[in-house]
Order: C-alpha cells, then sequence, then structure tokens
C-alpha cells in the first residue's frame, strides 16, 4: 500500500476522477482565453519528483503539484508577456489551502494583490480577479490538511498585451557566430551560450584559427521584430570597435549602433531597428585575445519570444526563519545527519588538513558544535589509507560540514553565531556554493561562491566577506575585510549577509560593513552570478594559500565552535 493510501487519501485514480468532475472545462463567459497551460512554472517546494509544479498548468487533470508538508509555500507562472488577468481557476487536490493569496507582477519582483482568503473551501474555486501583469502568484500560508499542498489544475485567464511592453526576445534562440571556441580553455562556448540567460556561461571566437578581426554573433529571434534595447555582457576580452546590426534575411544588415570607444564589462544600449535578426560586428579587440560575451541579450517586440524561467521572488528582510540548527544536542554527539553531510578527504587550495567523517565535529552540551583542528600525534590512527601510495599518514585532521541535498536556498537572510579559531596557519570559513556544483556538475567558479566569513589566524583581528564568479575569483574575488579592533577569536560574533536579486549586504554583529550592488559589479567587475540555489558549508582549515601554513607560534588544537545557523526569507 503507498504512503498516501497509508495517510487516508484518495487513490490516484480516484482523485482524479473526483477532480475531473469538480473542474469545469469552460471558464465563465466573461473571462478572456486560457493563458497559463503550459507556460513556465516554480514553486517554493514539492512534495517528490512525481509532483512538480509542471503538472499544474499541463492541462491534465491525472497530474498533480503538491508541496512539502509545511507552512507558507507559493507557487509562479510566467504568462511570458503582459496581460490582463481577469479570472483565475483553482482545482484543489483534498490537500487544500485555508489561508491564501494571489498576486500579480510586472516583473516578478513587485507584486499587486489580485485575491485573499482565511476561508478557502478547497474543491474547484472559480476567482473573478483584475489586475495586469506577467507573473502570477499563489501564496499559500494555512493548510486545511496536515498535508502540504495540492493543486490539479492553476489555470490564469484573461487577454495578453498586444501594445508595445519591451520583452527579452533572444533568450533560448538559434545564433550563429563567426568562429567558436572549444578547448581546455572555453570548452564549447558557442553561440547559444550567449542566449542561455546564464551569466557563467560564454561564447568566444576560436582560439585554433587565430583570435583576428573582425569577429561576430548574430541571433535569429524566430520573427521580425522591432528592437529597442541591447545589453551586452562582456568577459575581458571584449571590443573596444563594434556595431550592432539588424536584417531580414541574415544577409542584408543594416546598422543600428556603433562604438570605436567599447569598454567592456556590461553595456546596456537604448537603439532603435526593425529585423528577425541581430548582428554584434567586432572590429577591434581590446587585447590578444579573440572575442567573448556571457550574454548578448535582445529587448523589444515582436520576435517569437521565448519565456525564460522566473527569478525567485525577492525577500523582505529580516524574513521569517525558514531553516535552522541550534545545535542543542548532548555532549559527544556528531552533527544532525538530516542537516549536515560530512566532506572527507584532503583539503584543496594546498590546505594541509584531512577531513574526517565527523571524528572533528562534536556537540558539547551546552548548545554549540565544536569543529577542532588537531596535528595528530600518531599519525595514521584517524587518517584512512590512500588508495595510490598506500599511506595513512596525515599530519593534522579537522572539519568540513554541508547542507547539500539537505537544505538549500536562493535569496534570504543566512547567519552565523561563530567564535573563529585563530592562530597561524588556521584558515575557519561560513559560506554559501552553488547547488549546481554537485547537482550538475558546474565546475567552481561558475556555480558562484558567497563568503560570509573567512578569518586567517595571521591577521588575528581582521575577517573577510568576499564573492567568487567565473570573472572575479580566487585572490581576485570581490570582497572587503572587517577590522574589528579586537582579537576575532575572543569572542562569539554574528556573521550574516542579506541576499537578494540586486545586492548582497554583509554584517558582523550588526554592524554593515560592505554592500554588493548587482549593476556596480556587473559594470566594474563582471556577472553576477547568485540567481540560484545555494547550500551552507562550514569548515576549519589548516593551512592553504589564503593563511599560509601553521609556524613556531601554531597552538593546537583550535576549536571552531558554532552556536546556530540560522535562515530566514
Amino acid at each position: 500500500m503507498s504512503g498516501r493510501l497509508q495517510r487516508g487519501r484518495l487513490p490516484l485514480a480516484a482523485a482524479a476522477l473526483v477532480a475531473a468532475s469538480l473542474l469545469v472545462p469552460v471558464h465563465a463567459a466573461a473571462a478572456g482565453p486560457l493563458l497559463s497551460q503550459g507556460r513556465p512554472v516554480t514553486a517554493s517546494s514539492s512534495e517528490n519528483a512525481a509532483f512538480t509544479p509542471a503538472a499544474a498548468v499541463d492541462g491534465d487533470l491525472g497530474t498533480r503539484w503538491s508541496s512539502e508538508f509545511g507552512d507558507p509555500q507559493w507557487i509562479q507562472m510566467d504568462l511570458g508577456t503582459t496581460a490582463k488577468v481577469d479570472q483565475v481557476t483553482l482545482a484543489w487536490e483534498t490537500a487544500h489551502a485555508k489561508a491564501f493569496s494571489l498576486r500579480i507582477s510586472p516583473d516578478g519582483n513587485t507584486w499587486n494583490d489580485l485575491y485573499s482568503t482565511a476561508t478557502g473551501p478547497g474543491g474547484t474555486q472559480t476567482l473573478t480577479v483584475n489586475g495586469t501583469g506577467r507573473y502570477v502568484r499563489l501564496d499559500l500560508t494555512e493548510r486545511a490538511t496536515q498535508w502540504g499542498y495540492s493543486l490539479w489544475e492553476f489555470q490564469v485567464f484573461g487577454t495578453r498585451d498586444t501594445g508595445t511592453a519591451e520583452t527579452l526576445l533572444s533568450y533560448g534562440k538559434q545564433g550563429a557566430a563567426s568562429t567558436f571556441q572549444d578547448d581546455a580553455n572555453c570548452g564549447q562556448c558557442v553561440p547559444a551560450k550567449a542566449f542561455d540567460r546564464d551569466p557563467a556561461t560564454r561564447w568566444a571566437t576560436s582560439a585554433t584559427t587565430g583570435w583576428v578581426d573582425p569577429g561576430w554573433i548574430s541571433v535569429d529571434l524566430g520573427a521580425p521584430a522591432r528592437i529597442s534595447k541591447v545589453v551586452l555582457q562582456w568577459d575581458p576580452a571584449f571590443a573596444t570597435a563594434y556595431k550592432l546590426e539588424v536584417s531580414d534575411d541574415n544577409a542584408n544588415w543594416r546598422e543600428i549602433y556603433s562604438t570605436t570607444t567599447g569598454r567592456g564589462f556590461k553595456e546596456t544600449l537604448t537603439v532603435s531597428g526593425q529585423g528577425r535578426y541581430v548582428r554584434m560586428f567586432g572590429t577591434a579587440r581590446s587585447n590578444g585575445y579573440g572575442y567573448s560575451l556571457w550574454e548578448f541579450q535582445v529587448y523589444g517586440t515582436g520576435g517569437n519570444p521565448t519565456p525564460a524561467p522566473p527569478l525567485p521572488p525577492d525577500p523582505s528582510f529580516p524574513g521569517r526563519l525558514v531553516w535552522a540548527d541550534e545545535f542543542n544536542a548532548p555532549a559527544g554527539t556528531g552533527p544532525d545527519a538530516s542537516k549536515w553531510q560530512a566532506e572527507t578527504g584532503p583539503g584543496v587550495n594546498n590546505e594541509l588538513q584531512y577531513y574526517t567523517n565527523n571524528n572533528n565535529a562534536r556537540h558539547d552540551g551546552n548548545g554549540n558544535l565544536v569543529l577542532q583542528a588537531r596535528r595528530e600525534v600518531t599519525p595514521g590512527s584517524t587518517c584512512p589509507r590512500d588508495p595510490i601510495s598506500g599511506s595513512t599518514t596525515c599530519q593534522y585532521t579537522s572539519a568540513r560540514l554541508n547542507t547539500h541535498g539537505r537544505f538549500s536556498f536562493t535569496y534570504g537572510r543566512v547567519e552565523a553565531r561563530v567564535k573563529v579559531s585563530t592562530t597561524q596557519g588556521l584558515w575557519p570559513a561560513f559560506w554559501l556554493l552553488g547547488a549546481d556544483f554537485f547537482d550538475q556538475r558546474t565546475p567552481w567558479p561558475n556555480c558562484g561562491e558567497i563568503d560570509v566569513m573567512e578569518h586567517v589566524g595571521r591577521e588575528p583581528n581582521r575577517v573577510y566577506s568576499t564573492l567568487h564568479a567565473p570573472a572575479y575569483n580566487g585572490a581576485g574575488g570581490f570582497g572587503q575585510p572587517l577590522d574589528l579592533s579586537t582579537a576575532a577569536g575572543s569572542a562569539f560574533r554574528t556573521f550574516a549577509v542579506e541576499w537578494d536579486s540586486s545586492h548582497m549586504t554583509f554584517s558582523v554583529d550588526g554592524n554593515r560593513f560592505f554592500t554588493v550592488d548587482r549593476n556596480q559589479l556587473e559594470s566594474t567587475r563582471g556577472p553576477w552570478v547568485y540567481d540560484h540555489p545555494f547550500f551552507i558549508i562550514i569548515n576549519n582549515a589548516v593551512g592553504g594559500d589564503f593563511p599560509g601554513p601553521p609556524g613556531p607560534g601554531t597552538q593546537l588544537p583550535q576549536d571552531m565552535v558554532l552556536d546556530y545557523v540560522r535562515v530566514y526569507q
């Protein structure tokens, strides 16, 4: 018997028949046509892989979206273009919402109310609404059952705007280029990478055929369009002289913009032209390499746009607690396996420790988790045999934990109250790494890294907050130190970052000392790669490129002590 039957819910086939009997196949006469079917949709969670958000907009009454069992939850769709919405139909499974609200937005960030209730009856609700926007969101705040929220269908009706709303036309479209690079330095850097709205992938001209002038890249918008804006996010291999051109037939080109003083980074250009094809034609390079673009975005009206996946909604700060570990476990017990996994093995960045399977991570019984870095008096006592050399010797051991596969999030406030370890050669850190590093094997730094706190023992009063991405990483990361005036390890301190789609603000004990503005970052350093899920890492490293090795004055063991880690959204 399935888990759902054990919980007393209807078998899937029977429930589908009930839903079919409840959902009226025609909408109210005053409403416009169905806009939502097959549109991109995201949600706060899914109960499992069988109940994804897409099932709520597929027009199939035998499939459904179900959330995790907790409040609040949300589901949001992208209609692709601006529309006047006049009706929403919600076909609930047994697990319906008692309290919920409907909202609409032009951009996925600013929202207007369409409808709200605290007495939702379930079944099929046909709601007459009035609003204009591109994104429609259902915020679910109180469950009617002990399960989550579940919808057979989430239908939006209305009339699409046929006016002059500016739309991203180039996303996912077919591109062409003079050449493209495909080698160890830039594998499969094909034209499509400039039109995927992924700021960590890029197009580049070929090194094999020689980095020469001219070099070009073009996009087919799928149908004639009126072009009003072009955004170029350049790699350091940018064009100092180039022109933008449009064409009706991909053969005869008309110039709509030109410059001989291109500055690279992010260029947002207001233009005016009509055509199906748009081309960047570079004639002078900034350096000895070729031409390379992280993003080539074309905006306007017309064309045949493919809606890009919507961004998650921006949080409000400080927000609602959504995840935490208070470390209130008995003394001597290891980390909560439902929240943390131990990373084991040698470190990276020329670190000297071996990370053990929680031999160096223990609760102290006083509401703290201790990550201990120590010198091994008997080498091999806690070190596994190296599969190549056969050695069982490691000079130092320590701990590194992460929440991958247990918890990840996009945007919010994350904070930890920490008493750092501090002596020459120690490197404690509290940081976030893009979840696609593991999920899709996206290499670092393309996945993005957010260092909320790093401390190196040779600088006893100083901590660092830093961002790493393909265009700025390692020693060239974008960050800022903070001098605490007293030893970093002398007391517990709260390290935090508030993160949304446009900024990150880092703080220590409430002192906001470093704010990253997205527009400024993209215009001076490189792409912002932080609009996707990240997971949490805590570790206490020994040695490495940043702190250097232990020295004569190094005192071990050293404890990194954590009072709590919390995430708010």
